[in-house]
Protein backbone atom coordinates (compact mmCIF):
# COMPACT_ATOMS: atom_id res chain seq x y z
CA UNK A 1 0.00 0.00 0.00
CA UNK A 2 2.75 2.54 -0.80
CA UNK A 3 0.05 5.33 -1.90
CA UNK A 4 -0.34 5.53 1.39
CA UNK A 5 0.73 9.38 2.15
CA UNK A 6 2.98 9.19 5.24
CA UNK A 7 3.23 12.25 5.83
CA UNK A 8 -0.88 13.04 6.99
CA UNK A 9 0.43 9.93 10.11
CA UNK A 10 2.48 10.11 13.20
CA UNK A 11 5.41 9.57 12.63
CA UNK A 12 5.21 6.15 14.89
CA UNK A 13 2.24 4.67 16.22
CA UNK A 14 1.19 6.02 19.52
CA UNK A 15 -0.63 3.78 21.48
CA UNK A 16 -3.69 5.35 23.62
CA UNK A 17 -3.10 5.32 27.10
CA UNK A 18 -5.71 3.36 29.67
CA UNK A 19 -7.62 6.31 30.87
CA UNK A 20 -7.70 6.79 26.89
CA UNK A 21 -8.91 3.67 26.23
CA UNK A 22 -11.40 3.99 28.79
CA UNK A 23 -12.64 7.37 27.36
CA UNK A 24 -13.08 5.65 23.65
CA UNK A 25 -15.09 2.23 25.26
CA UNK A 26 -18.63 3.94 25.70
CA UNK A 27 -18.45 4.07 22.26
CA UNK A 28 -17.37 1.25 20.57
CA UNK A 29 -20.76 -0.36 19.82
CA UNK A 30 -21.75 2.54 18.59
CA UNK A 31 -19.40 2.33 15.54
CA UNK A 32 -20.77 1.10 12.44
CA UNK A 33 -18.80 -1.04 9.47
CA UNK A 34 -20.22 -0.25 5.97
CA UNK A 35 -20.67 -3.25 3.39
CA UNK A 36 -17.45 -3.95 1.88
CA UNK A 37 -16.73 -3.36 -2.22
CA UNK A 38 -14.49 -3.23 -4.49
CA UNK A 39 -12.47 -2.39 -7.68
CA UNK A 40 -10.04 -4.35 -9.99
CA UNK A 41 -7.59 -3.75 -7.00
CA UNK A 42 -8.36 -3.44 -3.95
CA UNK A 43 -11.53 -4.19 -1.71
CA UNK A 44 -13.00 -0.66 0.43
CA UNK A 45 -15.02 -0.04 3.40
CA UNK A 46 -15.94 3.14 6.00
CA UNK A 47 -15.94 3.07 9.18
CA UNK A 48 -18.51 5.01 10.83
CA UNK A 49 -17.19 6.85 14.23
CA UNK A 50 -20.19 8.79 16.52
CA UNK A 51 -19.62 12.43 16.12
CA UNK A 52 -19.26 12.35 19.83
CA UNK A 53 -16.31 10.11 19.81
CA UNK A 54 -14.45 12.74 17.49
CA UNK A 55 -13.82 14.69 21.10
CA UNK A 56 -12.78 11.71 22.79
CA UNK A 57 -10.12 11.21 20.85
CA UNK A 58 -6.56 12.55 21.75
CA UNK A 59 -5.61 15.88 19.95
CA UNK A 60 -2.31 14.32 18.36
CA UNK A 61 -4.46 11.67 16.12
CA UNK A 62 -6.14 14.67 14.73
CA UNK A 63 -5.02 17.07 11.79
CA UNK A 64 -5.33 20.56 12.96
CA UNK A 65 -4.87 21.55 9.71
CA UNK A 66 -7.86 19.65 7.92
CA UNK A 67 -9.65 19.37 10.67
CA UNK A 68 -10.08 15.59 10.67
CA UNK A 69 -8.40 12.42 12.01
CA UNK A 70 -4.97 11.66 11.00
CA UNK A 71 -4.57 8.61 9.15
CA UNK A 72 -4.52 6.10 11.67
CA UNK A 73 -1.79 3.30 12.09
CA UNK A 74 -3.45 -0.08 12.46
CA UNK A 75 -2.29 0.08 16.49
CA UNK A 76 -3.90 3.34 16.50
CA UNK A 77 -7.57 2.77 14.99
CA UNK A 78 -7.42 -1.31 16.81
CA UNK A 79 -6.63 0.94 20.35
CA UNK A 80 -10.45 3.85 19.27
CA UNK A 81 -12.20 -0.39 19.10
CA UNK A 82 -12.58 -0.57 15.57
CA UNK A 83 -12.46 -4.49 14.86
CA UNK A 84 -12.05 -5.39 11.25
CA UNK A 85 -9.76 -8.74 10.01
CA UNK A 86 -6.48 -8.44 9.12
CA UNK A 87 -5.08 -6.36 6.31
CA UNK A 88 -6.87 -3.99 6.21
CA UNK A 89 -4.91 -0.44 5.53
CA UNK A 90 -6.85 3.55 6.98
CA UNK A 91 -6.10 5.54 3.48
CA UNK A 92 -8.27 8.75 3.79
CA UNK A 93 -10.87 10.39 5.51
CA UNK A 94 -13.79 11.87 4.45
CA UNK A 95 -13.14 15.59 5.17
CA UNK A 96 -17.13 16.89 4.65
CA UNK A 97 -17.69 13.92 7.25
CA UNK A 98 -14.42 14.06 9.32
CA UNK A 99 -15.96 10.95 11.42
CA UNK A 100 -15.98 8.80 8.38
CA UNK A 101 -13.03 6.76 7.56
CA UNK A 102 -11.74 4.88 4.75
CA UNK A 103 -9.95 1.74 4.83
CA UNK A 104 -8.95 -0.63 2.29
CA UNK A 105 -7.04 -3.59 1.32
CA UNK A 106 -5.89 -5.32 -1.64
CA UNK A 107 -8.31 -8.18 -3.18
CA UNK A 108 -8.20 -11.94 -1.63
CA UNK A 109 -6.04 -10.59 0.95
CA UNK A 110 -4.83 -13.51 2.72
CA UNK A 111 -3.17 -12.99 6.54
CA UNK A 112 0.68 -14.07 6.09
CA UNK A 113 1.62 -13.37 2.20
Amino acid sequence: MSDIDTSRRNKVPRPLSDSEKARLDEFQDSIHYSSRYSDDENEYRHVQLPKNMLKAIPKDYHDAQKGTLKLLWEEEWRGMGITQSLGWVHYEVHEPEPHILLFKRPLNFQAGQ
